[in-house]
Order: structure tokens, then sequence, then C-alpha cells
């Protein structure tokens, strides 16, 4: 369509196959409820047209827009590539559109981007949200929510099972010799940073292995190299971070500093992303069945949509496991 050129309406539709408006908007929206010639002559009208339905004008009637949104807390982050590659192609797959949200790490830009969308959407799935509990309970009145990684009650969620990972990773330490280690936090806002901690320090007890929890300011590249002089002054061989791009940060800050990795220091991420075996030596870490988990959100989604009830639906069956790669080894005697 050139510029300025006034879109195609249902009434140009009708006028150019010789139907009513009513038969034109039955045949787009809803068809085979009309005769199949008619709505073979409807139809290509509208192609001749360039005619485009609009999902907004299509909600009036009925409520809804065929429309998803997706909340990433930071849209750099490649954890998100997979989730969102997963949620698209479920989205697609019923004929919806995901649209992506950003909040910057801030549960005050989450908050206020979710109400500009939330009239625009018939759901909303929360990634890595920095909302509290109490502000999401609020928003899942207004609309249906499902929760990845994370988990308040009354509300759908989908969250892998990160325990069989974790203690893969903390037994391979131990077997290489490893009795002080440390974890890189993430935000102390999120659920998932807590669940990880948890299921590292119960490990680490079990095989009788000392374990720090070294705060970090963001779960980022700069994160990890912010924490590294934290890791150093804590005296451990080995560490686990919140996620892989800490992880990496960590290792380029120790080899700037000529610690030797996994000579000097074993480092271990979590989530597999993309990259992360780009890294020198390659990245060992906890890997997350991230596509998987973006399209089990979009089906708990859509299944709260038909739910003759409102009680919440909890994922996934999916669970995390240890990808050995370069960056551990064992402990410098």
């Amino acid at each position: 369509m050139r510029v300025n050129e006034k879109a195609a309406t249902i009434y140009d539709i009708a006028k150019l196959a010789g139907v009513n408006p009513s038969t034109v908007s039955r045949a787009l929206t809803t068809p085979g409820r009309i005769n199949a010639t008619t709505e073979a002559k409807v139809r290509e009208a509208a192609k001749q047209l360039n005619y485009r339905v609009n999902p907004f004008a299509r909600a009036l009637p009925t409520g809804k827009t065929k429309t998803i949104a997706f909340m990433v807390a930071d849209i750099t982050n490649p954890v998100f590539f997979k989730l969102v590659r997963g949620a698209e192609l479920a989205a697609a797959e019923v004929g919806y559109t995901l649209v992506i949200a950003e909040s910057q790490e801030s549960s005050l830009v989450e908050s206020a981007t979710l109400e500009r969308i939330l009239p625009s959407v018939d759901g909303v799935i929360l990634g890595t949200t920095r909302l509290s509990d109490e502000e999401i309970s609020a928003l899942n009145q207004q609309k249906p929510v499902v929760l990845v990684n994370r988990k308040v009650d009354g509300v759908s969620d989908v969250v892998p099972d990160n325990s069989p990972g974790i203690a893969e990773a903390v037994k391979h330490l131990a077997d290489l010799g490893h009795k002080h280690i440390a974890f890189v936090a993430g935000p102390a806002a999120s659920w998932i940073n807590t669940d990880r901690w948890n299921h590292l320090m119960k490990n680490a007890v079990e095989l009788g292995m000392t374990i720090a929890e070294i705060s970090s300011n963001e779960p980022t590249l700069e994160g990890g190299k912010g924490a590294f002089e934290r890791v150093r002054a804590a005296g451990v061989t080995a560490v686990v971070t919140y996620n892989d791009l800490m992880a990496i940060g960590l290792l380029r800050e120790a080899t700037a500093a000529g610690v030797t990795v996994p000579t000097d220091l074993s480092i271990i991420g979590f989530d597999n992303i993309f990259g992360s075996d780009f890294t020198n030596p390659p990245l060992s870490t906890i890997e997350m069945p991230l596509q998987k988990i973006g399209a089990e959100a979009v089906e708990t989604l859509l299944k709260s949509f038909v739910a003759e009830d409102d009680e919440p639906m909890h994922g996934t069956s999916e669970v995390t496991s240890l990808l050995m790669r370069g960056s551990t080894g064992k402990a410098k005697a």
C-alpha cells in the first residue's frame, strides 16, 4: 500500500464482491458459515484490495485480540533467545501473535509497560519478572498470567526442576576434589536465584563442602566481572554462577588477573545460552530446556483461556542437567 493510501474496509470488499458487509465479516472471521463460492469471492476481493484484518477491531465483539505479551527483564540477555523462539513457534501454530516487552531489570518499568499494553493482549507471560507477589496477583486478576521460573500462589507457572542439574554440578566438583565453593548470586528479587542457592547449599552440605554466597550488582557480564575480587577473597577453588553471562564475565576477569581457568579456579554457569561454548575454555554449564519452557508457557496460557475454573496450572516436567566442558578441572592442591 502506498503512503497515505486509504486502507481497504469490509465495505470496499462488499462492493467489489457484490455482497453485504455482514457477509464479508462472516467470511473473513468465521470461515465455513457461508456458501463456499461466496466465501471464495469475498477472499479474492480482499486479496485484490490488499485487505488486512485488524485484530483490535476484531476484538471489539469477541473481547479477544489473539495476542500474547511476553515480558523479559533484559532483551539483550541471550537466555531469552530460545525462550522467545519456543513461545513464538507455539503461539504462531494456533494463530496467536507474540509481542515482546522489556522491563530493563526494573519493577517500575515493568509495571508501567504492562499497564500500557494490557488492554491490547489476551494474556501475559512473565519471564524473570521483578514484580512483587502482590503485584503479580493483582495483574492476574486483570488478565491471565503465566510465570516462568517463578512461583506465586494462585498464579499459573512453568518452572523446570533445578535440582537434578545442580546435584550433578556439585557432585562433579566434589569428584574433582573441590571442598570450598561459591555461588555468585543473581538479583535479590529473583525467585529462581533463591531456588538455585537453596539447592546448591543443600547439596554442598550433604557432600561435606563449604559454600559461600557472593552478591553481585547485576546478572550480566559486568556483574560477573565485578564479583571476581570477592570470589578471590573467599578463597574458593570453584564457583557456580546465577547465569552464563555472569560466568563468562567472571572467567574473563579471572584470566585478565592471571588466574587460570580451570587450573586455579573452576567455573560453572547456568542456562547454556547461545555462545556459552565460545569462551576459552568453553564454559561448563547447567543446561535449561529453554525452548521447551517457552513453548509450554504459551500452551499453559492458552489452556487458561478456556479453563472452566480459576485454578492455576503448574509445569513443567522438564529438568536441568549438567553440560561439562572445559571450565572445570581438578582442585588445586
